[in-house]
């Protein structure tokens, strides 16, 4: 599998460097060409000429390099590879890919690369565990970076916990699986996420509190296993993930349009937490207050039913349809109604009342709706339940 592929490896500056070493070795015997990329930090674990000698050619190490950038070689180096491994990935690493820096050849390249990336973190417990390392990590699987460990034990500090780099067949196994084409690989997915907005006047609107992050991490998950995913998203507050094809809408008119535009699809997910209503005399201007006390007559009309008018589709409908029911009470009553009621296939049901803090919150406990019957999933992150509902989803679809 790895036969004539080119791994572009930044060796990051930490004492899992030298698990790089026995990297480089694994690859080359799998028959894989190895571009290493030391950076400064991790010339201080592993030496260049060790590097230079197992990859069996140059070690990359400065951007400045007057002869390789003459023909801007870090260009070159970042869309040669098939694909691009950080190991050890350590937590200044890490913050540089989040915050987009690009201030030595190795944050560069990341940024400047086409392909994908797949890192290997490695760090103290402590700086594993860190709110800023936990965001930046969040941040980077949003925008498509693959992840591998860290796995649980003794540090080389004497600490004990989460932050040894994975150990080298673990990364094997990741990189092969990086560069193997996904489950879902030649499959179309709509996704929709976010709330819509209904229009008052020109200032004011009619939403919800969805922040569109489920429906995004169900769209990163699709597109980690190999989808092409269109991905219609209301005014989240949450950023779409990187590398889907992103269509932005306010209200739900707008919604059903960009669905039915980016349809046929092999399999829908919809997400989107739709206003049920909109208002149908709309003001072209700001209201005013007149003063008298006198409260704006607001009409108010039914807005389109994205979900029902694709599963009632008699032509082109996707091969699975996948609702979501938000509700604060009798969820699974409610959920199996809303999919007979609907003609969906699947129902992602949950319990969205305050004090559950889902809506808008980082985690989820869902129950899957389908023809045999419902399925109680435990409270995950909102990542980890996209990624379950991901493979499900691959499955189904064969």
């Amino acid at each position: 599998m790895l036969a004539d592929r080119q791994i572009l490896l930044i060796i990051g500056g930490g004492i899992a460097a030298y698990k790089s070493l026995d990297l480089i070795r694994r690859l080359r015997e799998r028959g894989a060409g190895v571009v290493p990329v030391l950076t400064r930090a991790g010339q201080e674990f592993v030496t260049p000429l060790t590097v230079s000698a197992l990859a069996g050619r140059k070690v990359f190490q400065d951007l400045f390099d007057l002869t390789d950038e003459a023909e801007m070689g870090h260009i070159e180096l970042s869309r040669a590879a098939d694909l691009v491994v950080v190991a050890p990935a350590t937590a200044d690493l890490m913050a540089k890919m989040a915050g987009g820096h690009a201030n030595d050849l190795a944050s560069t390249l990341l940024m400047a690369t086409d392909k994908r990336v797949l890192i290997a973190p490695a760090m103290n417990v402590r700086m594993w565990d860190h709110p800023a390392t936990q965001r930046n990590l969040a941040t980077l699987r949003g925008d498509g970076i693959l992840i591998v460990g860290p796995d649980e034990g003794v540090m080389a500090c004497g600490e004990f916990g989460p932050g040894r780099m994975a150990e080298v067949p673990q990364i094997i196994a990741a990189i092969e699986g990086a560069l193997s084409a996904g489950p879902l690989a030649g499959r179309h997915v709509l996704v929709t996420s976010g709330p819509t907005h209904e229009p008052i006047d020109p200032v004011r609107y009619i939403a919800n509190r969805s922040s569109g992050a489920q429906g995004t991490a169900i769209a990163a998950a699709l597109r980690d296993l190999g989808a092409r995913v269109s991905f219609v998203t209301g005014p989240a507050s949450v950023p779409p993930p990187a590398g889907v094809e992103v269509v932005r809408v306010e209200t739900a008119a707008e919604m059903l349009k960009a669905v039915e535009a980016a349809l046929p699809a092999d399999a829908a997910v919809f997400a989107a937490a739709v206003a049920d209503w909109r208002v149908s005399n709309a003001a072209g201007q700001k209201m005013k207050k007149d003063g008298a006390g006198g409260l704006p007559a607001l009409e108010f009309a039914e807005n389109p039913d994205i979900l029902a008018t694709v599963s009632r589709m008699s032509e082109g409908r996707p091969k699975l349809v996948v609702g979501f029911a938000a509700e604060t009470h009798d969820v699974e009553r409610h959920a199996t109604e809303k999919r007979a009621r609907k003609g969906c296939d699947w129902i992602v049901a949950n319990d969205v009342s305050p004090g559950t803090g889902i809506m808008g919150g980082t985690e989820n406990a869902v129950t899957l709706i389908t023809a045999e019957g419902p399925e109680a999933w435990p409270r995950l992150s909102k990542d980890e339940t996209a990624r379950r509902l991901a493979a499900r989803i691959a499955s189904a679809l064969g």
